[in-house]
């Protein structure tokens, strides 16, 4: 018991430390060059070196800095959470006691997206002011400044003073203020130790394990569990089912993941009796009264367009005359000359239920007209070329590789995807702090379904407790989702109505 209670208490704290304090919005700067460019030597190649000049004037005491901008946290960081007012334009300050700037360019960019957001650096009074730049996790940008002496002397009592930068997030961490980073290289002190506990526990728990009378860990059951439904939630379910199958290694699960509808109705055909249990996004539709549903996780969905549309904010207007067909060309909206084509999930998913219910306030998307996504079929009506695809991955793809898709899908599942932009809705991004406070609209319940209620020694019943607590909980959070005990508000996480 006390080896249980050291295993859960050392990482529990690790991860508070890691993902509550060192994981909130961070922004951080590196100064990754600071030297002088004068000739301390003979020049080998006489050039541009030995004509350094502002407007024709030499440098006096020339030097140049290479500064790095990261989001070095583990969530977004949109524009609005710099804490500034609105209409201040910059977002960080630069400046370098005893220099002045003479020339500044960006050099590099971890993703193009950032190049629009990066249009206006400003110099004034040399202190360099940078955008508001939405950064998405691991993004940067690197600042190249060409630097003289303010007063016009060479230094020589030693190096200047390193650059002052300064800006705030809000909601980041401690105070928000950007901060310096290292690069380091290796695993930390603090992270060996870690592992060396936790290694010294695992040979500890292990011979306790084998030394006891029951070699069965708590709470496993045996047998074969079916799961079926929602695609969106199938990433989650299949690395929870591998998890379970290390622990309890009489367990089996196989997979029919179809979408939600799908699901539903094949536990429902399946019967009281089966080994099953569907995954749906949403509520289950009317004409099912024995199935009884567990509210799983709260989960966020996004509108991902191809990269080449230009487009990366829609207003809930613009979306419903998107999908309603009087917007058929995204420069109609101030994106790119490109036809519009709408790409979506087949009629009985859950995620374009919940598109419908949530995005489109209870109008249903008509019908398909196009088999490639890319031209409507002969014979079809003219409009918007309107696709669908059975699976999330699928609608992924067809909007990565279609010169003007606009779709929909799981916030996990779209997240770091190439050729794929996500789409922020009346200016607000996909994260569970804006959807539980009501400023985000695209989300939905992740329920799980069974015919009647379980047996509490099944592995049905087993798995669902597995879902809901300790790994499986972790699972979910790993996938972008949240546990529904999570919220701040847990109503919104609701079971479905029995029928």
């Amino acid at each position: 018991m006390a080896l249980a209670t050291l295993g859960v208490v050392v990482p529990g704290v690790a991860a508070i430390y890691e993902f509550l304090v060192k994981g909130r919005k961070r922004l951080g700067y590196r100064v990754q060059m600071d030297t002088t460019a004068n000739d301390v030597g003979d020049i080998a190649a006489p050039g541009a070196l030995g004509e350094l000049s502002n407007n024709g004037v030499p440098l006096v005491d020339p030097s140049i800095v290479l500064l790095r901008i990261e989001n070095t946290g583990r969530t977004n960081i949109d524009e609005h959470d710099y804490a500034v007012r609105d209409d201040d334009k910059a977002g960080i300050r630069v400046s370098f006691p005893g220099r002045r700037v003479v020339g500044l360019v960006v050099t590099e960019l971890s993703d193009e997206n950032l190049r629009s957001s990066l249009a206006g650096l400003i110099v004034r009074d040399d202190l360099v002011e940078l955008p508001k730049v939405p950064m998405n996790r691991n993004d940067h940008y690197k600042v190249l400044a060409a630097l003289d002496s303010s007063d016009g002397a060479t230094k020589a009592d030693g190096p200047y003073p390193d650059p002052i930068v300064v800006g705030t997030i809000k909601g980041g961490v401690g105070d928000g203020r950007i901060i310096e980073t290292r690069s380091r290289t290796g695993t930390s002190k603090r992270a060996m130790a870690l592992i060396a506990f936790l290694a010294v526990l695992v040979v500890a728990q292990s011979v306790v394990f084998f030394r006891s009378d029951n070699g069965t860990p708590l709470d496993c059951a045996a047998g074969r569990l079916t799961l079926t439904g929602s695609t969106a939630f199938e990433p989650v379910a299949r690395e929870a089912a591998r998890s379970y199958q290390d622990v309890c290694t009489e367990a089996t699960f196989s997979f029919e993941m179809r979408g939600s509808g799908e699901g539903l109705l094949a536990l429902t055909r399946a019967g009281e009796h089966a080994d099953m249990l569907a995954f749906s996004d949403g509520d289950k539709p009317d004409g099912m009264p024995g199935l009884v549903a567990r509210p799983l996780a709260f989960v966020l969905f996004t509108l991902v367009v191809n990269a080449e549309t230009g487009v990366r904010d829609l207003t809930t207007e613009q979306i419903r005359r998107l999908y309603g067909g009087t917007i058929t060309n995204w420069k109609e909206i101030g994106g790119r000359d490109v036809p519009v084509r709408l790409i979506s999930r087949n009629p009985g998913s859950g995620t374009r239920a919940a598109f419908q219910r949530r995005v489109l306030g209870g109008v249903r998307e008509p019908g398909s007209n196009s088999d490639n996504c890319r031209d409507r079929d002969p014979g079809s009506p003219t409009g918007l070329v309107r696709c669908a695809r059975n699976s999330t991955d699928d609608v992924l793809r067809a909007v990565a590789d279609t010169p003007g898709a606009l779709g929909y899908s799981e916030l996990g599942a779209a997240t770091n995807r190439e050729n794929l932009a996500l789409v922020r809705i009346d200016g607000r991004p996909a994260t569970v702090p804006d959807a539980d406070h009501g400023t985000y609209p695209f989300w939905e319940t992740e329920l799980g379904y069974t015919h009647g209620d379980p047996d509490a020694h099944s592995l049905t019943a087993s798995f669902l407790r597995y879902l809901t607590t300790q790994v499986g909980a972790d699972i979910i959070r790993a996938h972008g989702d949240r546990p529904c005990a999570e919220l701040a508000n847990p109503q919104l996480c609701h079971p479905a109505p029995i029928s």
